[in-house]
């Protein structure tokens, strides 16, 4: 589907002040302009993030009296079960909450749900098994705000309930003993977008400063502290929340000093598979090759040995399961691509994908922890919104769905106005998950795309690249990219910069690829030259004529191999210049 190129305006009189104040160049001048940063201050905060510019755990909403149970559980020894997630987000948040416990003397285990056989968040069954066993208090991670009938299984059964959230809460509140959540409705934090990682993260640091002398963490504790803000990175990454403010520092401070020199075993294997050859250890690379393999493991249901790579101490079992979870993540793109095959071939054989105002497809051999996958690239290649659902094989059992969205259509409002025909859903504004009675699927789908019809006007919402600047290919040298990558991490809020530049040449084309579906091209523009990668673009190849002029819009990178440096163009689009 074509895009929209809206190219941001250069303001030139800001740019100038910003490269005179901070010595940087104008193309990095501009993007700092574009992310809002124009003066002084705020920019060289966001060039250097700093552990140190953390708001303390105290402004947290529902910290300090999370704290002070589980201190007094310690104290007590009685016992705390850490009731997690099965996604990156929730298996980092486990980690961290669970070790920090431990490290403090607590009686503590966790329970991980999983996602075939118990689905997202909180069991009443799970509560009373936990009861049963011994358990005293259950704190959550990376779920719970939306278990109000769970919470009241809870007290019945005498179990504190401790709730650490982060997904929006709704109109009514758990009754919890305590709720920590930076949205916490009437008391909001400082910074109010933390991934479930890092709101336990922040608990995990006012535990450490409850144990210690004048607020302040024993070595101990602060060393563990230093590793939960690498895990904590990987569960920002993970869980697509923006990369600015105090997920930007957890991310930036993460990747340059904390996973480079992590002390868990597993996850240093897990590493050593994940890297390409480079040794990067980035907010791209967290996002591509770490985190998807710490999902898969919760996508093909066993999420728990994901949290046992991160917290086991035998280096033997950290070989076994960083290679058992590697071979999991292969496992994972093999389904993914049978799903995404037969969801098109469904689509095109029963609407028009054009026409269709919203996209809902099921199907009973599609496996529930891969549609989420799928129904992103759905989503993003048809600009709709779209809900795949895993239906029951025997058409006894409810039917588990992912819904993803595109900006323009709140999905987790659009799910809200249907939820009649739902047994249970939740999520956010453009991911969410649901279970739904195979029975109620086309009153649904119905349902579903009457919303989006009142809701969203796909003419007034077209899928659209926002570009930073627009620069003559003469001015990417190494020295200005390298430059560029001071804005890192990138991510959700802080996309890396997406340029432009108008009548070029193509002087060289060719697909490449195992599977055939790249394009290179040797671009020219007067005496500059550059290569590029247009990936997963061999279909348009065609519409590339050498030495025919196109405008090009690209995301310059820094390309390594074999122990040499040069600027390599990642290719977004491309239009010819009528088309303008």
């Amino acid at each position: 589907m074509r895009r929209y190129w809206r190219i941001e305006a250069h303001r030139g009189d800001t740019i100038k002040a910003v490269v005179r104040d901070l010595g940087v160049s104008a193309v990095v001048a501009q993007i700092l302009v574009n992310r809002g940063l124009s003066d002084a201050t705020s920019a060289r905060r966001f060039l250097d993030p700093q552990l140190q510019d953390l708001h303390p755990p105290e402004f947290l909403p529902g910290c300090d009296e999370a704290v002070s149970m589980l201190w007094d559980d310690i104290q007590a020894g009685s016992r705390i079960v850490v009731y997690g997630d099965y996604d990156a987000d929730g298996i980092t948040a486990t980690a961290i909450l669970f070790r920090c416990l431990k490290l403090l003397g607590a009686d503590v285990g966790y329970h991980i749900p999983s996602r075939l056989d118990e689905g997202y968040g909180l069991h009443a069954d799970t509560l009373r098994a936990l009861a049963q066993a011994g358990a005293r208090t259950i704190a959550t991670v990376d779920c719970g705000i939306s278990a109000i009938a769970e919470a009241e299984v809870a007290e019945q059964l005498g179990l504190r309930l401790i709730i650490s959230d982060h997904h929006q809460p709704g109109n009514s509140l758990p009754r919890a003993r305590a709720i920590v959540h930076p949205r916490l409705p009437g008391r909001a934090a400082p910074f109010d977008a933390l991934s479930g990682a890092g709101t336990a993260f922040k608990l995990a640091w006012g535990l450490a400063k409850r144990s210690g002398e004048g607020g302040r963490a024993s070595p101990a504790l602060k060393q563990f502290l230093v590793e939960a803000v690498g895990w904590a990175a990987i569960g920002t990454v993970a869980d697509v929340v923006p990369l600015i403010e105090e997920n930007r520092i957890l991310v930036h401070c993460g990747c340059t000093r904390s996973l480079p020199r992590s002390t868990s075993p597993g996850l240093r294997h897990l590493i050593e598979l994940a890297q390409s050859g480079n040794g990067k250890t980035d907010s791209e690379w967290l996002a591509f090759q770490l985190a998807p393999r710490l999902n898969a493991v919760g996508r093909l249901g066993q999420a728990a040995l994901a949290v046992e790579l991160l917290l086991t101490d035998r280096p033997d079992r950290a070989v076994e399961l960083a290679q058992y979870i590697d071979e999991l993540n292969r496992q994972r793109k093999s389904i993914e691509q049978s799903i995404y095959l037969r969801a098109t071939k469904q689509l095109k054989e029963r609407f028009d994908p054009d026409q269709a105002l919203a996209l809902v497809l099921a199907d009973p051999d599609w496996h529930q922890g891969v549609i989420g996958i799928v129904a992103g690239r759905l989503a993003e290649k048809y600009h709709r919104p779209t809900v795949l659902i895993s239906l029951s094989k025997t058409g006894t059992g409810d039917g588990v769905g992912s819904a993803r969205s595109v900006p323009g259509l709140n999905l987790y409002q659009a799910l809200a106005a249907c939820s009649h025909r739902l047994q249970r859903f939740g999520g956010h504004e453009l991911a969410a998950g649901l279970t739904i009675e195979e029975s109620q699927i086309e009153a649904f789908r119905h349902e579903f795309c009457e919303y989006v019809r009142e809701h969203f006007d796909p003419s007034a919402n077209p899928p659209e690249l926002v570009i930073d600047t627009e620069f003559p290919l003469s001015v990417f040298t190494l020295e200005v990219v390298r430059e560029l990558e001071k804005l890192a991490p990138f991510g959700m809020g802080n996309p890396r910069p997406l340029m432009c530049c108008e009548n070029v040449e193509v002087v060289e084309k060719r697909v490449v690829g195992k599977d055939a579906r790249h394009v290179s091209l040797a671009l020219r523009q007067h005496a500059a030259r550059l290569r590029g990668v247009a990936f997963g673009a061999a279909e348009r190849i065609d519409d590339l004529i050498i030495s025919q002029p196109l405008d090009v819009a690209f995301r310059p990178k820094i390309n390594e191999y074999k122990g040499r440096s040069s600027v390599q163009l990642e290719i977004v689009d491309w239009r010819l210049p009528h088309e303008r």
